[in-house]
């Protein structure tokens, strides 16, 4: 019988099916950041557990780190209380923690991938709903609710329905100043944020394989955008390239094994999906939203759409302060940010410094440029990126989740407009209040050296 990538994953990993009832799955690495974890770490003491396979599990914290003084005490007291909390139930149940100003802390979604912890074939849970990022490398991973973390501390297994499969196929070549980014942008303008739901998603095609590593991180990672349970793309040269010799990876014999395994990691010729779309990457240009949900994208050049007759279109563009049938080029913008787990990674930092090379900063605009990782900071600074975004007027911050979401000091002001790396631009997201459009690194960095919204082709 033929099977999908999904079906070959997922059924190498059933402990049992329940009868009339979900799937128990056991799962290969469980990441735990400080925002989710601490009920689940309260209900195994309560019930005297401890963790069934704690060397399986790694601890770090990202949403609530502050960007800057990370070696002073944090100020803001709710968030200094979720990161030592999140330490000392690491320390408690003797898991694998990486505290902030550690080399391997990070973003745990670009952590993960970067140090060879997430691997081909793998079942990947977080309490995040971006976990589905790591499927990028050919493995299982969605995001879980505090429950099912502990469920899995507890027994490294999940109860878990399984999920329908939907194959979206990219033919084609991508144009210039087009980038992952802008593809997943696309697929929800086309499909809205519900149309994967209930899906696991496979990502084909020419324009998919010829990703970077990163590119597909940044695709996976906005699977969830469009209510889908996770994405992943087949792995290939591509994938072990990135992952031959980082630390965690396989070593030696070890290393032969593992890729003769990975590389039967594919969908059968003759599989079958639930769901089958198609796209031809030609139709796409660098993207921009214009609403309050990811699905509200566009072409740069184009307009904003006509009301589709819903109250919901009308209140996006009432909060946006945008009106149907108007470009959004030469909109003023006054912050931007370039990070989080879509893309904070060191391919962003190198299209972001393509543009700003040579040119200088906005005044009007306010640019938070942080790392996904540690590591990330260390290439930055090692391929000399640090000088180049300092000459344009750049700072480089310290890594985190930084303002992606407001649970940091990294927060936009009302009424602001912020040109976003992000994934996610609904109301108060960046702060109360806040404005943010979803772009790509190359569109925000051409906002921030205009301080306007620009089509960084112009650039290229």
């Amino acid at each position: 019988m033929a099977n999908t990538l999904f079906d070959k994953i997922w059924d190498a990993h059933v402990v049992q099916q329940v009868e009339d009832g979900p799937t128990q799955l056991y799962i290969d690495r469980l990441y735990c950041h400080e925002v989710t974890s601490p009920q689940a770490f309260a209900g195994m003491r309560a019930r005297g557990l401890k963790c069934y396979r704690p060397d399986h599990i790694y601890c770090m914290p990202d949403h609530n780190t502050p960007t800057h003084d990370q070696d002073k005490p944090i100020e803001d007291p709710v968030s200094k209380t979720q990161v030592d909390t999140l330490e000392q139930n690491a320390k408690d149940f003797g898991l694998n923690y990486f505290g902030m100003m550690h080399p391997k802390n990070g973003i745990i979604h670009v952590v993960g991938p970067e140090r060879g912890l997430t691997l081909p074939g793998m079942t990947i849970v977080c309490g995040d709903s971006h976990t589905s990022t790591h499927g990028a490398m050919g493995a299982v991973a969605f995001g879980i609710g505090t429950s099912e973390v502990e469920m899995v501390l507890a027994s490294q297994c999940i109860l878990q329905a399984r999920p329908k499969t939907m194959r979206i196929t990219i033919d084609g070549e991508l144009g210039k100043g087009v980038t992952a980014k802008d593809m997943a942008l696309y697929m929800m303008s086309k499909m809205t944020t519900s149309g994967a739901t209930g899906y696991f998603v496979e990502y084909a095609g020419a324009a998919v394989r010829n990703l970077s590593m990163e590119g597909r991180l940044t695709l996976c990672n906005l699977s969830i955008e469009m209510g889908a349970r996770g994405g992943m793309v087949a792995p290939d040269e591509t994938t072990f390239e990135y992952i031959k010799g980082r630390e965690y990876a396989p070593k030696g014999e070890a290393w032969d094994k593992a890729l003769a395994y990975w590389k039967t990691l594919k969908s059968d010729d003759d599989a079958v999906f639930d769901k089958e779309v198609r796209y031809d990457a030609a139709d796409i240009q660098p993207m921009i939203t214009y609403g309050t949900n990811p699905g509200m994208g566009m072409g740069i050049t184009e307009l904003i759409p006509q009301s589709d007759g819903t109250a919901s279109f009308e209140k996006s563009l009432n909060y946006m302060g945008f009106q149907a049938g108007e470009g959004l080029l030469g909109k003023k913008i006054d912050y931007v940010f370039l990070g989080a787990c879509t893309n904070g990674r060191i391919e962003d930092f190198r299209a972001f410094a393509s543009i700003v090379r040579g040119r200088k900063k906005a005044e009007n605009v306010i640019a938070w440029l942080v790392p996904g990782s540690w590591m990330v900071d260390a290439q930055i600074r090692e391929e000399g990126l640090d000088k180049v975004l300092a000459e344009a007027g750049f700072a480089i911050r310290q890594p985190g989740c930084s303002a992606c979401l407001a649970m940091n000091d990294d927060k936009i002001p009302a009424g602001k407009y912020s040109v976003s790396t992000s994934n996610r631009n609904f109301e108060g997201r960046q702060g109360p209040g806040a404005r943010t459009l979803l772009a790509s690194p190359l569109t925000a960095a051409a906002a921030a050296i205009t301080g306007v919204i620009t089509d960084p082709r112009e650039f290229m």
